[in-house]
């Protein structure tokens, strides 16, 4: 498959209306006859993308042409979050449209080879997948899962028919088959359903050439289907499509010792490529104008991310790991090339979702997220919303309403008007101390209607040991092991 080379962004644009003039003449952007009514549901989630690393967001380093075109055909939030700053626990989320601090699995932050394998996603909680297979949807994830380890959790135990990706949190680009794990315990294997498999090539081209072939098989079976297409992109290790050599010197996906803007920038933009062959697909087929679309990211972006202008990064309840790109192209609900400042986060997709297929949550499991329908329109207003958030590591805390934020970090309090205020430099807290004293009184109220957090100590991700910008940062010494009893 030949790799498209990137183009200018004004290119880019000339040519994406030139292309939709051109679809639109072949028949190609209306929905197949055949097809079902049911719109087809296609959810792109990159990993560890920070809020500018697309240039529809304001990356000025290189072109992401393909994701700008689902912006520029459907609507752009500029005030989305992921449901927590790493990544299995937004991945709860987005699979259960809820908090993930009700379920174990969400107190994970993230799972690791380290997590008790009796933790995972349960198999009878309703998801995404499992109440629209109930409407008659096909299911397939193709990429990450992350939300627990075989026996007892899969794709396929929590309503997914088909799966081929990784079960864990990371994988070598080029070294995922089954020496795997000579790059670490947390590198893994690829799996095709609950099989280990091997497969040559570079990663992101792996699920993004399998996606293409799924699209292909339910065109041809023409029933609606959900697509979870969770690249591992651009998570660590830091691996272009030309960097075989460096998957080879490597011993630890975490890969601390290398990695360069440069690198980061061909990664994302090979995730854009993939991007571009899977709206190919649905268009060659006929299914692009009956085919929801949306792009995000599981959780702000890492150490070579652009989170401009937010500071924080992922771990962190800082905007920067919190504020991630939201994108959805939806042929004639989504208004095109609309720029929406409705704040969202993740769980908002199933109740949407589930809505544009005719559907809606489990009423044992009622959604903490908000159907995003209404927010599509041009020039719909803006709804306020109250959002939670917390983090062990740091002991960290976050509640935004409206357009105040309180954060504790590391002991410290603070309270923001982040829509004024992004970069969350200036502490209002004595200046507002009403509002700062019934944030934080709403958090406390909101926490105690969760699970409460795990006992086991949480080590910060970005220690000043790893990142020179954290030289404050300090991980907690291990635990002392308590004393053998005396015999007497």
């Amino acid at each position: 498959m030949v790799r498209q080379p990137a183009v200018s962004r004004r290119r880019f644009i000339q040519s994406t209306a030139a292309g939709s003039l051109a679809l639109a003449g072949m028949g190609l952007g209306r929905v197949s006859q055949a097809q079902s009514a049911k719109p087809n549901i296609l959810f792109i989630m990159a990993d560890d993308l920070g809020y500018a690393d697309l240039s529809c967001y304001g990356q000025s380093d290189y072109v992401t042409q393909n994701i700008d075109r689902l912006a520029i055909e459907g609507v752009r939030y500029t005030q989305g979050y992921a449901n927590s700053s790493v990544c299995s626990a937004t991945r709860t989320a987005l699979a259960t449209g809820r908090y993930q601090y009700r379920l174990p699995v969400g107190l994970e932050e993230p799972i690791s080879a380290a997590t008790p394998k009796t933790i995972g996603l349960p198999p009878d909680h309703p998801t995404l997948p499992s109440l629209l297979k109930k409407t008659g949807y096909g299911t397939a994830l193709v990429g990450k899962w992350h939300l627990g380890f075989l026996p007892d959790f899969s794709p396929l135990k929590s309503g997914y028919d088909s799966f081929f990706g990784i079960f864990g949190g990371a994988a070598d680009y080029f070294n995922h088959g089954s020496d795997a794990q000579r790059s670490g315990a947390e590198a893994y294997q690829l799996h095709q359903q609950e099989v280990p498999i091997e497969r040559h090539g570079y990663m992101t081209n792996l699920l993004g050439d399998r996606a293409v072939q799924t699209v292909e098989t339910y065109a041809k079976s023409r029933e609606p289907f959900l697509m979870s297409l969770h690249f591992t992109a651009p998570h660590w290790p830091w691996e272009g499509p030309h960097d075989e050599e460096e998957s080879r010197r490597i011993r630890d996906v975490f890969h601390r010792d290398g990695g360069t803007q440069k690198t980061y920038a061909a990664m994302v933009q090979s995730l854009d490529i993939n991007v571009g062959h899977v709206m190919q697909a649905l268009e060659a087929t006929g299914l692009a104008n009956n085919t929801i679309v949306v792009f995000t990211s599981d959780n702000g972006g890492e150490r070579f991310s652009k989170t401009w202008p937010f500071s924080g990064m992922k771990q962190e309840l800082l905007e920067g790991g919190l504020r991630v790109p939201h994108i959805v192209r939806w042929p004639g609900r989504a208004a095109a090339g609309y720029v929406s400042e409705q704040v969202i986060i993740t769980m908002d997709w199933v109740p949407t979702l589930l809505a544009a297929a005719g559907s809606q949550p489990d009423a044992a499991y009622p959604s903490d997220g908000e159907d995003l329908g209404p927010t599509m329109t041009s020039g719909a207003t803006p709804r306020p919303r109250k959002l939670y958030w917390r983090y062990k590591a740091g002991s960290q805390r976050a509640i935004r309403d409206g357009d105040w934020k309180y954060l504790r970090i590391a002991g410290n309090e603070f309270l923001f008007d982040v829509v004024k205020d992004p970069r969350e430099r200036g502490n209002l807290k004595n200046r507002h101390k009403d509002v700062f004293d019934r944030l934080k009184a709403d958090w406390e109220a909101w926490n105690d209607t969760m699970l409460p957090e795990r006992a086991r100590p949480a080590l910060y991700g970005n220690p000043g040991v790893f990142l020179p910008d954290h030289y404050g940062v300090v991980n907690p010494p291990p635990p002392t092991a308590p004393a053998p009893a005396v015999q007497r």
